[in-house]
């Protein structure tokens, strides 16, 4: 670990930026005296080629940093990713290599809880199916009639940045809020920490906020959604394969899923900027259980936007800068 300096970074510390960010990240760090440079459009293989020349990275989802790329960084100090998760980082690898891992969940953490918020009362109120049946000339006021978020017990999945965030927005609601976690001792005055069997037995709505581990993948399938004492909402702002796909189709279509807000998909390409259908000409090709979500008036879509706001595009930025200097400065 470089030694700490109340001046500017000694000796120079290089960093190369693989991903655009707002524009205060390199500001700033130029201005604390460190070394940016940019590559937005080499592939994978080039930036291997000079990253030993490096002691710093900075980065989005563009590809996979993995043992053949760490292997070839031999002077990096740091990996710092401008958003919240570290899936798209060999994660063990670097940290045995001494490479010290940034991100900031801290910094879109609000956009998501709104996001969430807002998915969540779009289903109650059929506010999607509402506004399309109006634009097609259609006035259905029976069909479209929606449910009252009070007196519904919300279980989150996954207490920290995210899920505390959705929790803080539900102030205002006359709810009861559950939250799981695998670390002890998270709950707090806005949500009382449960085991994952209680959840399961009260909830009326679960909503995600868990990374993409190998613990996590695929968790909710059938036996997970069969496990729910009744029926229920689910809104998934967390990571697409987190969810098996055809299972919450099955279960949408028995009402053991009563609706969905999706954010993220199972199908979502890893730097999370393309989904498959850029390779597939016609709908029709389309997986069966992605045609379902993409017709069923009881579904939200949304491409992985919760926590792409103006602002938190500015504050994941500034949490990164000072994480980074906080390193040396």
């Amino acid at each position: 670990m470089p030694t700490p300096s109340t001046q500017h970074p000694t000796p120079e510390i290089k960093i190369l930026h693989i991903d655009s960010n707002h524009p205060l990240l390199w500001q700033q760090l130029q201005e604390a005296g460190f070394v940016n440079h940019d590559d937005f459009t080499s592939s994978k293989e080039v930036i291997e080629a000079k990253i030993q020349d490096y002691q710093g990275i900075v980065i989005r989802s563009r590809f996979k940093i993995d043992k053949t790329f760490l292997d070839k960084a031999t002077n990096l100090q740091f990996i710092a990713r401008v958003g919240a998760g570290l899936e798209s980082i060999d994660c063990d690898y670097a940290t045995s290599k001494n490479i010290q891992l940034i991100a900031a969940p801290e910094g879109n953490s609000n956009a998501v809880g709104e996001h969430t918020l807002a998915m969540l009362l779009s289903l109650f109120n059929h506010l999607n199916q509402a506004h399309s049946e109006i634009k097609s000339g259609h006035w259905n006021r029976e069909s479209n009639r929606g449910h009252e978020l009070d007196g519904k017990t919300v279980g989150i999945i996954g207490y920290g940045n995210m899920g505390k965030a959705f929790a803080k927005k539900l102030r205002g609601f006359d709810v009861e809020v559950l939250c799981y976690d695998i670390l002890e001792h998270v709950g707090d005055a806005n949500a009382k920490q449960v085991s994952l069997k209680e959840l399961q037995e009260k909830a009326d709505v679960l909503s995600l906020h868990i990374p993409w581990t190998p613990e996590t993948d695929k968790m909710v399938n059938t036996a997970f959604i069969n496990a729910f004492a009744k029926p229920f909402w689910l809104i998934n702002t967390s990571r697409g394969k987190n969810v098996v796909t055809a299972d919450l189709v099955a279960a949408l279509q028995c009402k053991k899923i009563l609706g969905a807000g999706l954010d993220v998909l199972e199908y979502e390409e890893l730097s999370f900027e393309s989904l498959f259908l850029s390779s597939r000409a016609q709908q029709r090709d389309l997986p069966e259980a992605f045609q379902y979500l993409i017709n069923a008036n009881n579904v939200i879509l949304t491409p992985h936007i919760a926590g792409w706001t103006f602002e938190s595009h500015e504050k994941l930025a500034q949490v990164i800068v000072d994480k980074i200097k906080g390193m040396y400065c």
